[in-house]
Order: C-alpha cells, then structure tokens, then sequence
C-alpha cells in the first residue's frame, strides 16, 4: 500500500489563523514537505473567475499562429523570458524532448531594486493585452501566496518566520504557461516521448493552479507512481531542488512528471500554469547548520541560487 500524504491545507490558517491554527500548518506542510515533497492549498488568494480567465488567456497565446509565437522567442534568454518553442526543453537525463511548448513571465521589479538589472526585460504579447495584464496579476498573486507558504516553513524548521522574505523579495521567480500540444498520430513520435519526464524542480517551492487535465503524477518512497488530482481552484505545492538543498534533504524535492493520456485522447490540449519560486540570485544554499548531524552528515557542496540555476538549465537544454 503507498502511503502517500498530500494533504489539503488552508492558508488562512497559517495568514490569519490564531497561535495553534498556524503552529498546526506549519507542522502539517513541513510533515507533508518531510514524507512526499507535495501539499494541496486552499485560499492562496486567486478567485475561480481570476483562474479561469487566466486559463482563456493562455489558450489564447497557444492559439496564434506559429510565425506570431516564434516573433516572441529569443534564443539569448536561455527559455527564461516569452515563448519557447517545441522539442527545446529536455528533462535531466532524458534524451527526447517533452512534448511541450511555453511561454515564461519573470519578476517585475517596482522599488529601484539593483537586481532589476540582473533581469532580462519580460515580453508583452501585442496581439493580446489581456494575457499580458493578467499573467502579472497571477504572479504577483501566487508570489505572496509563495511567500507565505515559506514563512510556515522557516517556522517548521525553527528558522526566524522571516528567514526568506529578504531572500525572495524581487527573486528570480517564473510563471510558466504551458502547452501539451496535440498528437494527431501517437506512432508518428519517438516510442519514449512524454508530455513532461520525470525530474525535480529547481527552486525553492512550485505552486501550480489546477492543471485542464490530468496526467501529474509523483514518484512515491516504495517506487511507484502515484497521480495527483489538481483541479478547479486548488493549488499543488512541492519542494524544489534548492530548498533541498537548503535544508540537506530534510525537505524533499520529489520526482514527478506528467504522462501522456490515453491514445484516444492524445489529440486534445493539457494546459498548465506552474509559478516557481525562486531567491534572488545571491541566496547562500549551503546546508542549514540546524538540518547536520550524525545520521544526516552534510550531502551537498556550498553553492549560490544563480549558480545552481546556471547548471541546471545547462542540465536541461535551455543554456548552450
């Protein structure tokens, strides 16, 4: 029997709950963060009709015309701004591409912050001003959602509650719209080609709004694969590689990927919306003092976010 715990959890009881609500999320998320590396989020501040208007939008960008779309791609940003194109993102250790394409959304600094000029500017799409406005609502919604999240975590790990709020303000953070194009003939691709190979995130945590199908699915401890049901207003939580790192595998960044449906159903769209929060690049990943000991000695080198993030995206095919 797997015993996998992804539990649905409230995030008004950690924002506005009383000193035994939020001690209990924040036992629940880091229990939950320990064993599977995934939670499901309620009340993380995006409404049903925000969600859906955000899903039209990103139907709508995919829906362009293939010379519209490639306008928007610059090879120089390594995939981290606009679109990226089929057969160009491959999961670490893979060798056929995802069947996939998308578009990404970066930070956009207001305060005079220095790190703006670390920032490639993002993208606006002429042809639809909507998706433009909206996206940047949803990052800026799911970023403080992000960072309360984080805030319970620092908790569970009796760091100060405050431990990453200098370190994600104005961090390198992504919306990625994303679409699992349609397959009109499953024999006309490679044998091994999935809408997404398994792999692990490589921020801080990923919070992912209710995917228009299924296929998710995580790797559980007993080595079978488990799915995930993610729909409607619901937001799926999981660790990343980084916060793994942070806290030398205290945390878990747990494998997943997303499968291809049915034959049958391989000609219709998977749209999906993940925002991965990411530190500014300067965040010191080294190994927490507090997560060393006997049993659990030290498993990573000292490392910075930015240059972890330089390596894993030359891991993935995005940086040449």
């Amino acid at each position: 029997m797997n015993t996998v715990n992804i539990p649905l959890l409230d995030l008004n009881d950690y924002v506005h709950g009383n000193p035994d609500e939020r001690k209990r999320f924040s036992d629940n998320i880091g229990k939950a963060f320990n064993e599977t590396g995934f939670v499901t989020i309620t009340n993380h501040g995006l409404s049903k009709e925000l969600i859906d208007k955000l899903y039209a939008q990103v139907t709508a960008l995919f829906k362009q015309p293939e010379d519209i779309k490639l306008k928007y791609e610059k090879a120089e940003l390594a995939g981290q701004r606009g679109y990226t194109s089929k057969g160009k993102e491959t999961a670490k250790g893979f060798k056929t591409p995802d069947l996939k394409e998308f578009w990404q959304i970066g930070q956009t600094v207001t305060d005079n912050d220095p790190v703006k000029n670390e920032y490639p500017e993002n993208l606006v799409v002429e042809e639809l001003p909507e998706f433009n406005s909206t996206t940047r609502e949803v990052y800026q919604k799911l970023e403080n959602a992000g960072k309360q999240l984080l805030r319970a975590i620092a908790v569970y790990l009796n760091l100060p509650e405050n431990y990453f709020d200098d370190k994600v303000h104005n961090g390198n953070s992504i919306l990625r719209t994303l679409h699992y194009f349609p397959i009109e003939d499953p024999d006309s691709i490679p044998a091994d080609a999935v809408r997404a190979g398994a792999h692990e995130d490589i921020n801080l945590i990923t919070l992912l709004i209710g995917a228009s199908a299924d296929g998710l699915e995580v790797l559980t401890r007993e080595g079978t694969w488990f799915p995930v049901k993610a729909h409607g207003e619901d937001v799926v939580v999981n660790v990343g590689d980084m916060l793994q790192r942070l806290t030398n595998n205290k945390l878990k960044s747990t494998t997943h990927r997303v499968v291809n449906p049915p034959r049958e159903q391989m000609k219709n769209s998977r749209y999906s919306v993940p925002f991965f929060l990411h530190p500014k690049s300067g965040m010191d990943l080294t190994c927490l003092e507090s997560c060393i000991d006997a049993q659990h000695p030290k498993k990573y080198s000292d490392i910075t976010a930015g240059e972890y993030l330089d390596e894993r995206l030359r891991e993935i095919g995005l940086k040449k």
